[in-house]
């Protein structure tokens, strides 16, 4: 039967147990915060807010101008870009007031030429807010649609009464127009939003109906029943076209109705196995449809002898996994969520990397906006690539770095922002759809990437440490794809939609047949007898170990035991070490190995230095070095009393850690790095993010949020999560 083992441990030898972190064998911590002559970059997005824009990391729905002005749609944007503006691959701004104090984006826009109107969700934080005609009462939500000025989007175009002209939610809720007001958690978002000059149409969808309004009074002119309405196009003709049957099981279809909502008998039939996401129509009287579905095109419909008829296609029929599966380029979509046309007759699409029915991880697989000329050449792109998301570099490649589920090229001869190309989409959803990415927590996870036996693979631990995804690649067969290879879980809930998972939680799976699908007898339950969910530290070294950080259960580390036939790495319960929490902690956080040297770099809490409640993600207040671990009489060298201002603003504490090369690297939860001399503790100074990003960055909200790199010349790499702006930090930095 598979056991835990525990290793002997006699004495931590030279500052035993008794001593305490404010001892002579302590480090004392270096307060001076020295700034370290570091440049700033960045990965993942088209603007890296120096100039005070970003792509948004997610974009669900668009409504474009005659002039080519493209205006923005999503459920989430971590910064508040929900409802954004762009033209020419740049961002103009964005609409504000989509985000916070209970508001939310949603998944439609429409626009005439003086207004725009944004699909929003308005809920009271937990019924924290009150205010009447301002948020709905505790235990509702209301879904509805926001009407701003389309000269600025961010001013609200008021059609009601505001119930104070000082307070400014008050005055967003004079601009609000609630369509469904129903109990908190139920989904009731507007699926689509067309506008004329003087009428508004929105697809009720959860109502099975479309309600007219009319533009300026925003009264209700009209109701009429159609079945599961989502995305709407206003023809030329005035009459509109609709996706009918949006939350069935099967495929959407296409509806053509008049002005006044009678149905026009028209023979519509799209190709088999065809997503209809969105839908436009052009000057010529095409209908153009966004099509999700395996082809990854938008398709051309045309008119002729009374029928429409497919006419001609936008993008590489299987988009981004055609050919070389995962490699971006030109037509190459993935994950199509909108079509719009303006009036030179260029087509923009977004993109969001799964597409509009799967909302939550479209904020973590990449939003993307294109303009293609109508002779289908590119004319510009942007790009939110990044969201709860870090980075690694290859080592395999030393210019290629992995995220959580793409792959960047490094050229750093270039100028910040400009140093770094995207090259790979490792998630390949067609192929492999039990990836567990898709099934488990709503981001790819975070990133180690690891050379062992010739052969490298990535290990993703997600935003809760709660479970290990591995992967394996074979670019031959597969191009840039992570093939599932293995799963360390959790707790149950966390991994309860894994297909053909076993109840409880706290097994182990592996791909034992290749075929990168997630069968029942894959399946390796923990019988040990000792439960092994919980804990913030997940740590890869680079002989394939995995160690585990369990708070002050102990430190815990699957062997790797070689390579199955099909290249997965092999971990079991029977290859298990157990080490109890060392001296001087009382809690055991993070575990850094390095097994060329047997040393063990520790983060947690001590009964001098205590845990917080309210700082649970935090690596701990102490950082010792252990070496000769694993003699049975491993050595403190010494102990580091890390950063522990809680009560600072911003807070001033150490969210994530990491070695490399001569140095530990630790960060601070708004982006500023700390480096100390590994064979020391001394610390050399910090990096806070410079100009190029505006010196700002998002909150580093994940446990494995950092990473570095030494490269040949000497300089240092180091990643850090940006969760704010769609990017991953990259400071460079030569000592």
């Amino acid at each position: 039967m598979p056991r835990v083992t525990s290793t002997r441990w006699l004495a931590i030898s030279a500052c035993a147990a008794a001593v305490t972190v404010a001892s002579l064998c302590a480090v004392a911590p270096a307060r001076a915060q020295t700034a370290l002559p570091a440049t700033t970059s960045w990965l993942g997005n088209s603007s890296g807010f120096g100039d005070g824009t970003w792509t948004q990391i997610n974009i669900t729905a668009l409504a474009v101008s005659p002039d080519g002005k493209v205006y923005t749609n999503a459920p989430w944007d971590e910064s508040g870009a929900e409802a954004s503006v762009y033209q020419d691959g740049k961002m103009l701004g964005f609409a504000g007031g989509t985000h916070g104090w209970g508001n939310s984006g949603g998944n439609a826009i429409a626009i005439n030429r003086k207004y725009v109107f944004v699909a929003l969700g308005v809920g009271n934080e937990k019924g924290r807010l009150a205010g009447q005609g301002i948020w709905p009462e505790k235990g509702r939500q209301w879904f509805g649609i926001s009407r701003r000025l389309i000269s600025d989007p961010k001013r609200v175009a008021p059609f009601q009464p505001a119930a104070s002209a000082a307070d400014p939610h008050a005055q967003l809720a004079a601009g609000f127009l609630m369509t469904n007001d129903v109990p908190t958690g139920t989904d009731a978002a507007l699926g689509g939003l067309a506008a004329s000059a003087t009428t508004l149409y929105a697809a009720n969808t959860a109502r099975n109906r479309i309600d007219v309004y009319d533009a300026e009074s925003m009264l209700k002119k009209a109701t009429w029943d159609v079945p599961e309405p989502g995305r709407i196009a206003l023809a030329a003709d005035g009459s509109l076209w609709v996706l009918t049957g949006t939350r069935g099981d099967g495929p959407p279809a296409i509806a053509h109705y008049t002005a006044d909502g009678r149905r026009i008998d028209e023979n519509f039939t799209l190709p088999a196995g065809t997503l209809a996401v969105d839908l436009a129509t052009d000057a010529q009287g095409r209908v153009l449809i966004a099509d999700n579905g395996p082809r990854q095109q938008v398709l051309f419909f045309s008119k002729r002898d009374g029928r429409y008829s497919e006419s001609g296609t936008l993008g590489e029929r299987g988009g981004i996994f055609s050919g070389v599966a995962g490699k971006p380029g030109p037509q190459r979509f993935n994950g199509l969520t909108g079509v719009g046309v303006d009036a030179r007759g260029n087509v923009f699409v977004s993109t969001n990397g799964i597409g509009p029915r799967y909302a939550p991880l479209g904020a973590g697989l990449g939003a993307t906006l294109e303009s293609y000329a109508p002779s289908g050449k590119r004319n510009w792109q942007v790009q939110g690539l990044l969201f709860v998301d870090g980075a690694w570099l290859d080592p395999a490649r030393p210019d290629s770095v992995y995220t959580g589920n793409k792959r960047f090229e490094l050229d750093l001869s270039k100028p910040p922002g400009e140093d770094w190309k995207y090259v790979g989409f490792l998630s390949n959803r067609f192929k492999y759809p039990d990836d567990p990415v898709f099934h488990t927590d709503q981001y790819p996870g975070l990133p180690i990437a690891r050379r062992v036996q010739g052969r490298t693979f990535l290990y993703l631990t997600d935003m809760y440490a709660d479970h290990l995804k591995i992967y394996r690649f074979d670019p031959q067969h597969d191009g840039e794809t992570a093939i599932p290879s293995g799963l360390i879980a959790g707790r149950e809930r966390a991994v309860a939609q894994v297909p053909n998972a076993p109840p409880g939680g706290d097994w182990i799976w592996r791909d034992a047949n290749g075929n990168g699908r997630i069968e029942p007898a894959e399946f390796a339950p923990n019988t040990s007898g000792t439960k092994l969910a919980g804990g913030w530290g997940w740590w890869v070294d680079t002989a394939g170990d995995i160690w585990r950080a369990r708070d002050n259960k102990g430190l815990y580390r699957f062997r790797f035991g070689g390579l199955d036939a099909h290249g997965n790495p092999l971990y079991s319960y029977s290859n298990l070490t157990r080490y109890p929490v060392p001296p001087p902690f009382t809690e055991l956080h993070r575990a850094l190995y390095d097994p060329a040297t047997d040393t063990l770099y520790a983060t947690g809490y001590t009964a001098d230095a205590p845990f917080e409640r309210g700082f649970w993600k935090e690596v701990g207040r102490v950082l010792v070095r252990y070496d000769k671990w694993s003699s049975g009489t491993p050595v403190q060298r010494y102990a580091i009393a890390l950063p522990w201002q809680p009560g600072a603003k911003p807070i001033a504490t150490i969210i994530g850690v990491t070695v490399e090369g001569q140095y530990l690297f630790g960060v601070e939860p708004v982006g500023t790095v700390h480096v100390w001399d590994k064979d020391s503790g001394r610390e050399l100074g910090v990096i806070r993010p410079g100009p190029e990003v505006g010196r700002a960055s998002g909150w580093v909200d994940v446990p494995n949020g950092i990473s570095a790199a030494r490269r040949g010349n000497g300089e240092y790499l180091v990643f850090v999560e940006e969760d704010a702006r769609g990017k991953v930090l990259m400071y460079r930095w030569k000592p």
